[in-house]
């Protein structure tokens, strides 16, 4: 299933993204998380915490779902 994520800015960082989803409550669960779990990025694997995501990317976490970026 996917889900869609509204931002209001031009991106927003994974580390935010995850924060932002509630996938991770803090910036240092937030780095833990990245070592633990695949990310994928419009495909790529990718675990940088300031990694920008813009409208459109598509983000597939291992475990937890697929989200779409978009702009609100």
């Amino acid at each position: 299933m996917e889900t869609k994520v509204y931002i209001n800015s031009d991106y927003i960082t994974l580390g935010q993204f995850l924060k932002f989803e509630n996938i991770c409550e803090s910036g240092g669960m937030v780095k833990i998380f990245l070592s633990e779990y695949q990310i994928k990025i419009n495909g790529e694997l990718d675990n940088r915490r300031g990694k920008k995501l813009y409208p459109k990317d598509v983000v597939e976490i291992e475990d937890f779902g697929v989200y779409i970026i978009e702009k609100q």
